[in-house]
Order: C-alpha cells, then sequence, then structure tokens
C-alpha cells in the first residue's frame, strides 16, 4: 500500500501538469505531432506553420493595451487556470464596457472579456479553433471570477469575424481533450503513427516518418525507397 506521503507527492505531479492552449490545435490535428512537439521538444517548419507566424505576428503589432471608445484591447495577454490545467497567451481580448461586467484595476467601470483569435486562412471543419478559443474563455473565466459566454475568430482569407458561442458541448469536448492530453503526458509516451491525409501537411513528416513507422516493414520500406530513386 502507498505511503500518504508518496500519495501526495504522486498527486502534486499531476496537479502540475498543465497544457498549452496552442497544443490544443497540435493534438486535434495529430495527436502524435503534439507529442513529439510537447515531449520530445521536435520542430520544423513548413510553409502553412510560417505563414502563420507572419500572420500572428502582424496581428500583435502596435500597442498592447488600447482603448477604443467603450472597448479596451489587450494583446498577447498570458493567462493560465488550475482548475482547466491551461496555461496559454491570448492573441487578442476585447474588454467591453458593461453593467455586468467585472471591474478591472486602474480602470473606471466594469468591463466584459471578449477574446478574440485570430487565424491565417478559411474556417477549419474540425472544432479545433474553437476549442483553443474556449481554452482561452475558461482561463479568463478562472482568472477574473466570470462568464463569458462568447467569443471571436478572426480569418485571414474571408478577413472578418466568426461569432463563436461557448456553449456546455464545447465546454465537455474541451474537458475531454485536455484529460487526454494530461493522461499522456503523465505517462510520457509517444502514440504510434495512424496515417491519414493529415500526414501530407504535417511540418514533422520527416521527424515522424509515418511510411517507416505506420506499419509494414523496414525492408518493405527501404526496397520501396530504392526502386523510387532507380
Amino acid at each position: 500500500m502507498r505511503s500518504w506521503k508518496g500519495w501526495c507527492r504522486r498527486l502534486m505531479r499531476e496537479d502540475d501538469v498543465l497544457c498549452s492552449i496552442s497544443g490544443l490545435q497540435h493534438f486535434r490535428y495529430c495527436p502524435r505531432q503534439w507529442a513529439l512537439i510537447t515531449m520530445e521538444n521536435q520542430w520544423t517548419d513548413n510553409v502553412h506553420t510560417v505563414t502563420g507566424a507572419i500572420f500572428h505576428e502582424n496581428a500583435h503589432e502596435g500597442l498592447r493595451v488600447e482603448l477604443r471608445g467603450d472597448t479596451l484591447i489587450v494583446r498577447q495577454l498570458e493567462v493560465r487556470s488550475g482548475t482547466w490545467h491551461l496555461h496559454g497567451v491570448c492573441d487578442v481580448v476585447e474588454f467591453h464596457r458593461s453593467k455586468t461586467g467585472v471591474p478591472l484595476a486602474g480602470r473606471e467601470g466594469r468591463w466584459q472579456p471578449v477574446p478574440v483569435e485570430y487565424k491565417k486562412g478559411h474556417p477549419k471543419e474540425t472544432d479545433a479553433d474553437a476549442l483553443q478559443l474556449c481554452a482561452q474563455a475558461v482561463c479568463l473565466e478562472d482568472m477574473l471570477c466570470c462568464r463569458i459566454p462568447e467569443a471571436y475568430l478572426y480569418y485571414g482569407e474571408p478577413r472578418k469575424r466568426s461569432l463563436v458561442k461557448l456553449d456546455q458541448e464545447l465546454r465537455d469536448n474541451l474537458a475531454d481533450t485536455i484529460q487526454r492530453m494530461r493522461a499522456m503526458m503523465l505517462r510520457g509516451q509517444v502514440p504510434r503513427v495512424k496515417k491519414s491525409k493529415a500526414c501530407r501537411g504535417c511540418s514533422l513528416a520527416d521527424v515522424c516518418l509515418p511510411a517507416v513507422t505506420g506499419g509494414g516493414s523496414a525492408r518493405d520500406y527501404l526496397s520501396h525507397a530504392i526502386c523510387q530513386e532507380e
């Protein structure tokens, strides 16, 4: 039977495991990609990652805090939640003056926080973007003791905002995803390859080597590679 002190040490280690908000995107794209980045510090760029980084740099230009009428705009706000085991940085958080909002240090009145996440390209078919936005919102809720019912995704191609309702279904989905991420981190085990069409656009394809590790023998892979070169 484990000692009480040993159990407490294990519990503290588990509570210290925080998931990166930006990592939600990678996990939704491919758990193996996320694990290679998070647990093995592997990273390579391709055209998608570079253009995405440039887009975010443009989004972050200007003042960190700016007041426009009844809207206070805060850029690159660091957020954290011990309850949700999350940490990260918000692209933009708008604080709208509202009687039902929360007080802010150094500001008169009350303000309702609304996170806005910037993305290049078009809206995705998956819920990865909405999940990341929801993660930012729940961190802000914990930090400010408030409720955030909705937020926005801004896409670079249509150049307009999309409203995201932060309903219970999305929050439950977020909780389930975080639980899976933390379980994988605590095991410290990178999952095996599950080849899919996502492998073609992955920046870590040369690190992951899905053609080698995704099934079949090394002999078959080498034979195929030799035939391709001849």
